[in-house]
């Protein structure tokens, strides 16, 4: 009796390790990790489309963490998406001529914003706006290209190969 009770708290144990390690992966992996950021000053950016972007999902440069996405709202009178980026005051030798990309961590998982640095000898300040935007590509648009491209069909090929069966022996 003795030894199927051990097994029973051991199984229990182990079981509760593993339901600790998830909620640790869960929390380490996504936005919600903590991101202690100090003094910050905001750059707004444009997007046609922002896909699943939330709210303090990171904002990076060359893969690293510089700030967080503090808004985003749907501007009435353009109808696209303002995005207000919070960018650690550390970081304040951005060229004011950089781009703005909405990425996804992997194949289907959170999406951040990616600012790519331009040559600008003038830096961006508080309150400036990234001018030039790309906005998040979606997967469902993805796949439906793919099926309409990839179909295989005759008719859809251009007719500049014809020239390429020729006879060898025919003018």
């Amino acid at each position: 009796m003795t030894q199927r009770r051990s097994y029973a708290v051991g199984t229990g144990l182990f079981i509760l390790l593993g339901f600790a390690a998830l909620a640790y992966l869960a929390t380490q992996t996504t936005s919600v990790a903590n991101y202690r950021q100090g003094d910050s000053y905001t750059v707004k950016a444009r997007f046609g489309n922002v896909g699943q972007l939330k709210l303090r999902a990171p904002v990076k440069i060359a893969g690293v963490r510089i700030g967080s996405v503090s808004s985003v709202q749907l501007e009435p009178d353009k109808l696209d998406a303002l995005v207000t980026l919070s960018i650690d005051k550390r970081y304040h030798d951005i060229p004011d001529d950089s781009s703005a990309v909405i990425f996804t961590s992997g194949l289907l998982g959170d999406q951040y914003v990616g600012i790519q640095p331009g040559g600008s000898p003038e830096m961006l300040k508080d309150g400036d706006e990234l001018v030039l935007t790309q906005s998040a590509l979606q997967l469902e648009d993805l796949i439906g290209k793919f099926l309409v491209n990839g179909s295989g069909d005759a008719s859809k090929k251009p007719a500049a190969n014809a020239q390429d069966h020729k006879p060898a022996g025919g003018s």
